[in-house]
C-alpha cells in the first residue's frame, strides 16, 4: 500500500492524471495478494474454491462498474454544493495547502464516518441487513470477495463517503489516493494471508480485525465496522480484537442456511427475504429436532 501511494504521488508529480495513476498499483496489489495467499496462507482450507469464484468475480465487476458510473454524478453534484458552501462561509473547507499524503490521511478518516455509520445500521436494522447479508454469506475469506457486495449495498456506502469528501472540497488527486488506498486495503483486508500489523491495528481496519467481523457469532461479528480505518470503531466502542483466541475459520451467517449462493439469486435476495427467513427457520427446526431425537435415543440406550 505504501509503495502504491508513493508510485501514485510520483506519477501525479510527473504529469499523469490522477485516475490513470492509480490503476497499475491496484492490479499489482491483486497479483501480490493472490500469490501470497498460496505462499503464506492463514488457512489452507480458504484456498479451496467453494463454487464461489465466479460469484465473487461477478459481484466485483458490478461493484467496479457501479462506482465508475456513480463517481461522475457524485462529483458533479458535490462540486456545485461545495462551491456554494465555500462562497457562503467565505473560506474553503478542505486544507488544500497541506501535503497530498497528509490530505490523504485526513480523507481516510473523514470519508470513513458515513461508511461506518451506514455499515453499523446495516447490522442493526433488518431493512438494510438484507442487502449487506450478501457480503457475509462468503464461506471463506480471500482477496476476491473484497468485492462481494449487493449493488444497493455498494451505493449505500460509497455515495455518502465519497460525496462527503467532494462536499468538503477534496481535490481530485486526494480523491484518487483515497480510492487507491481503500481498494488495496479491501483486497488485503479479505486476503487469506498471515498479516500482522501490530500498532497499525489502531488505525487500519485490516485483516486481523476484519476476520472477527465475519464470525458466525453475532456478538463478535457486530464489531469492526470500519471499511479502511478503525478510528471510529474505537471512538464509539465497537472495536474488537481479543488476544485470548484466534478468529474463527468457519465463517458465514449461521441462522440463514437458505441464503442463496449464486449471483443472480443474491441480487434478488432482498426481495425474497421473507422466504429465505422461513426456509432457514424450517431448516433449523429440522436440525434441532434431529439432534433432540439423537440425544433421546442415546439416553434410552
Amino acid at each position: 500500500m505504501g509503495g502504491s501511494v508513493v508510485w501514485t504521488l510520483h506519477s501525479i508529480a510527473s504529469g499523469a492524471d490522477a485516475p490513470s495513476a492509480i490503476l497499475l498499483p491496484q492490479f499489482a496489489a491483486i497479483a501480490i495478494a493472490a500469490i501470497c495467499e498460496h505462499i503464506y496462507p492463514l488457512h489452507r482450507s480458504w484456498n479451496q474454491p467453494r463454487h464461489d469464484i465466479h460469484v465473487d468475480a461477478l459481484h466485483g465487476v458490478i461493484v467496479a462498474a457501479l462506482i465508475s458510473l456513480t463517481t461522475p454524478l457524485v462529483v458533479a453534484g458535490g462540486v456545485v454544493v461545495a462551491g456554494w458552501l465555500s462562497s457562503t462561509i467565505g473560506v474553503g473547507l478542505w486544507p488544500t495547502e497541506w501535503p497530498l499524503a497528509v490530505q490523504m490521511l485526513l480523507a481516510l478518516v473523514v470519508g470513513e464516518l458515513p461508511g461506518y455509520t451506514v455499515h453499523r445500521f446495516q447490522h442493526e436494522w433488518d431493512g438494510l441487513w438484507r442487502f449487506h447479508a450478501t457480503h457475509h454469506s462468503a464461506p471463506r475469506l480471500y482477496w476476491l470477495n473484497a468485492g462481494r457486495f449487493h449493488p444497493v449495498d455498494t451505493l449505500l456506502t460509497f455515495v455518502p463517503s465519497y460525496g462527503l469528501l467532494v462536499l468538503c472540497g477534496c481535490p481530485v488527486e486526494v480523491l484518487a489516493l483515497f480510492t487507491l488506498v481503500t481498494a488495496i486495503h479491501g483486497i488485503f483486508q479479505h486476503a487469506n494471508v498471515q498479516l500482522r500489523l501490530g500498532v497499525l491495528n489502531h488505525f487500519f481496519s485490516m485483516a486481523e480485525l476484519h476476520r472477527w467481523h465475519h464470525s458466525k457469532t453475532m456478538e463478535e461479528a457486530n464489531h469492526n465496522y470500519g471499511q479502511t480505518v478503525i478510528l471510529w470503531d474505537t471512538l464509539f466502542g465497537t472495536r474488537f480484537l481479543p488476544t485470548d483466541r484466534k478468529p474463527p475459520e468457519q465463517i458465514g451467517i449461521p441462522y440463514l442456511s437458505a441464503f442463496p449462493m449464486t449471483w443472480w439469486a443474491q441480487v434478488k435476495s432482498p426481495l425474497e427475504w421473507s422466504r429465505i427467513q422461513r426456509e432457514s427457520a424450517a431448516a433449523r427446526g429440522t436440525v434441532e429436532g434431529a439432534v433432540e431425537g439423537a440425544v433421546a435415543g442415546s439416553a434410552i440406550l
